[in-house]
């Protein structure tokens, strides 16, 4: 799989990731604040399964 995203995509999916997380720990949200795992896991490793099927690529990288 190539990366298709960018460096500002991946921040602020870890990112918000991070903070669902920390909600559902804090217990200021339900425990679906797990789901936050998602974002993170797919900041980290830098290729949108939406991002994929719909044709996107903001990598601005060529990746070929």
């Amino acid at each position: 799989m190539t990366r298709n995203e960018n460096t500002l995509d991946r921040v602020l999916r870890i990112g918000a990731g991070l903070a669902l997380i920390a909600l559902a720990v804090t217990h200021v949200i339900g425990p679906w604040g797990y789901l936050g795992i998602a974002p993170v896991l797919i900041g980290i490793v830098g290729v949108c399964p939406l991002y994929s099927v719909l044709g996107i690529n903001r990598c601005p990288v060529d990746s070929r």
